[in-house]
């Protein structure tokens, strides 16, 4: 009997990992998730219709994958989004957040958002300056023929 008609589907797929990294000790994320205490609320947990209303109601589209705001909470409505793989990657818990000037980002996104090398300022936080220094000290370059005066 087919229930929902949606298996084989990517929607579908999610729902199903989801509940697996959480519930299943077998699965090679569990340690990830279920071990580390993450759930699937029980509506979402015993119903993927439930789920996947939520999901159309909430900006899924093929492509996107579902994401916890805080990466220490659970698998709910009031803990998830779609976002794309490049927004997954910014809210991992591997992610080293910085608070600049009343905003927080993790590096990366300082990075594009300031305009600066990525790899400088990681090298710069690493060797212990201050974000405040690090994000306002000019980057000279290879063939920088300007003035260091102002150094």
């Amino acid at each position: 009997m087919t229930k929902h008609g949606m298996s084989g589907t990517k929607i579908y797929y999610i729902w199903i990992e989801m509940r697996q990294r959480c519930n299943n000790h077998d699965n090679k994320r569990y340690k990830l998730y279920g071990k580390r205490g993450i759930s699937v609320c029980k509506e979402w947990d015993n119903s993927f219709s439930k789920f996947y209303e939520w999901a159309k109601e909430n900006g899924y589209e093929e492509g996107l994958s579902i994401d916890r705001i805080d990466n220490n909470g659970d698998y709910k409505p009031n803990n998830c989004r779609w976002v794309t793989q490049k927004e997954q990657n910014n809210n991992t818990r591997r992610c080293n957040f910085i608070t600049y000037k009343g905003k927080t980002k993790n590096l990366k996104q300082w990075s594009e958002y300031l305009g600066l090398n990525y790899n400088t300022l990681r090298s710069r936080l690493r060797i212990g300056w201050s974000p405040k220094k690090a994000f306002e000290t000019p980057m000279y370059g290879r063939g920088f023929s300007g003035d260091y005066s102002s150094c």
